[in-house]
Order: structure tokens, then C-alpha cells, then sequence
């Protein structure tokens, strides 16, 4: 499962309403798209300044109001160096990221990044202060928004005064809004994509104010599926489905309405899912059937380890 081993160090400073946060620097790195070219997009002159913890430098970042391509940003930077249908795969720090208000999938509003992919946050993270708990192999699965010192966070729906940076183990800056760190999910392959809501019950959406998208007005502390008034789970949307015991990679995600095959069948020896929804040993929902309620660590423990050919939401 996830590690939430490690505490780093770090910090969060709100933005000023036309703005700006002054941090202390440490140098950023990129995968080679935008450390040049990204400051060619607008970018607001500073009304306000602070400074917040030791070491030497600053970082001045800042706030342009609208999107990336509003702010004529250049094409191939930012979240755009990560183009739709290549999946997140490792923490890379930007010279800018986007935070738009959207809706993906039944998730109404989340926050997408500037290519469309929905961004997460994690209940073992805290927002008060901001510390992020996912490091190691969990940042491999759940990349972090990470943005460069003197790098630009472009708000389209979302308000400044909800944005942050806080720093990082390894010294880079992660975007929080809310106060909640967020991440991208490996497994999301294409813009709208939701497979991470409600993976182990603790990886939900993030609204434009730091909230849990998807979730009962003030249920933010909730973990898992929702449940009817019956008191029963209510029915998944979506399932991650892994090759190992435990919810280790590899996964596969499967979403959708009524019957839906398994891309690669007879696999699956954990899953994650937000609510209840029921496994086939065949595809098209047909063989040996077992309904399960939210997640399921080890598969064996129902007697469908390796089983999952298809599942019927709903």
C-alpha cells in the first residue's frame, strides 16, 4: 500500500490576492521542455511579498489569472510537456503549472492541470500545516504538481488565496490548493480520466477550495464508498484493479456503466473500489460471480484471486 513513512520538512505560505509568494530558493530541475520559453507567458506584476523560512535566495512565483494559453504560454512547457495519453510517471518540476475548476467524469468541480488530467489529494497528507506523506514508490504512482522557483501557477476558477507551494524531502516545491498537496495518478491515461478517486480509500479529486470532490457536503473527513440509506455501499463508478495482494502495481483501471471486460483477465489479486459492484469470472459478466464492497486487499480472502475477467457497476 502507500507509505506515509515520511514526514518531510516543509512549509506553506498563502498567496496575496494579486499574487505573489516569496520563498526560499532551491534549484529546480525539468525533463528538458521548459527551462526555456515558460516566462514568455503573462505574468502579473507583484502587489505584495512575504518571505518564510531559512536558507539563502528567494523564489518569486507568481499568479496570472486564466489559463496557460490565455497567458500565451509556449506550447511544449509546463503541463503541456506531458502530453494526453502518456501517463505521469515520475515527479518532474515545471516552469508552470495550470489549475483549472473543471468537471471528469461524475467528479463536479475537480481540478484538472493544464492538459486536461484531473489532480488528487491523499487523507495522509495534512493541510494545516501542508505536509505531504507520499514519497518513494508512492510519488512513482502518485507524481506530485511540482512548479520551479521563479515559475508561474495560473488560476482559471481557482482562487489565489487557496494556493500554495510547500517544499519537498528532495527540495522541490509542490502545489497545494486548500492547503492539500496534490498529485496526478499514473493511471490515468487521457484528460477526464478519474481512476484515482477513491483508491484505498484515502485518494479523492481535489475541489477548487482543497475539499474531497465527490463527496458529501461536509463529509470531508470520510474514507471509502458512500453508502445509501440502507446503510449499504453504494454503487462504484470505477475499480483499480492489481496483479498483487496489497494494492501493488502493477494495475489496470476499469470504469464505466453496467458490464464492463477486463482488459487483461484473470490478473487481479487486489482491488480498489469505491462503493459495491461484482466481479465475473468470464467476460461479459458471465461465469462465477462475487459482489464486493469497497476494497479488497487480498482477493484470495473471497475466493477470486485471479478470477477477474469483467465487472458490473451499478
Amino acid at each position: 500500500m502507500l507509505s506515509n513513512k515520511t514526514r518531510p520538512a516543509m512549509f506553506f505560505t498563502s498567496f496575496a490576492a494579486a499574487g505573489v509568494l516569496l520563498l526560499t530558493a532551491c534549484g529546480g530541475g525539468d525533463d528538458g521542455g521548459d527551462s526555456k520559453g515558460a516566462d514568455k507567458a503573462g505574468s502579473n506584476a507583484p502587489a505584495a511579498e512575504g518571505q518564510a523560512g531559512g536558507g539563502s535566495g528567494t523564489m518569486n512565483l507568481s499568479l496570472p489569472t486564466g489559463t496557460a494559453k490565455q497567458n500565451n504560454a509556449q506550447q511544449k512547457t509546463g503541463d503541456w510537456a506531458n502530453p494526453p495519453g502518456k501517463p505521469a510517471a515520475k515527479p518532474v518540476q515545471r516552469k508552470w503549472v495550470q489549475l483549472s475548476a473543471s468537471r471528469a467524469g461524475n467528479l463536479d468541480p475537480v481540478v484538472v492541470n493544464g492538459a486536461g488530467f484531473t489532480l488528487y489529494r491523499f487523507d495522509k497528507d495534512t493541510a494545516q500545516p501542508s505536509k505531504s506523506n507520499c514519497s518513494g514508490a508512492c510519488a512513482t504512482t502518485w507524481p506530485p504538481v511540482l512548479v520551479d522557483p521563479g515559475g508561474k501557477i495560473f488560476v482559471d476558477g481557482v482562487k489565489p488565496s487557496d494556493v500554495g507551494v510547500i517544499k519537498r524531502d528532495d527540495g522541490t516545491r509542490q502545489v497545494t490548493v486548500g492547503g492539500w498537496p496534490v498529485y496526478r495518478f499514473s493511471k490515468d491515461l487521457k484528460p477526464g480520466d478519474t481512476n484515482g478517486q477513491g483508491v484505498g480509500g484515502t485518494w479523492f479529486g481535489v475541489t477548487p477550495n482543497g475539499q474531497k470532490s465527490g463527496q458529501p457536503a461536509g463529509g470531508d473527513d470520510a474514507q471509502g464508498g458512500g453508502q445509501d440509506e440502507a446503510g449499504q455501499a453504494a454503487p462504484a463508478t470505477s475499480a483499480i484493479l492489481f496483479d498483487n495482494a496489497n494494492f501493488i502495481d502493477p494495475a489496470q483501471g476499469v470504469a464505466g456503466e453496467g458490464c464492463q471486460n477486463v482488459a487483461r483477465p484473470k490478473v487481479a489479486s487486489s482491488i480498489s473500489a469505491s462503493g459495491s459492484l461484482k466481479l465475473w469470472s468470464r467476460p461479459d459478466c458471465k461465469g462465477e460471480s462475487k459482489v464486493i464492497n469497497g476494497d479488497v486487499a487480498d482477493l484470495r480472502t473471497v475466493n477470486f484471486d485471479d478470477k477477474v475477467s469483467s465487472i458490473a457497476f451499478g
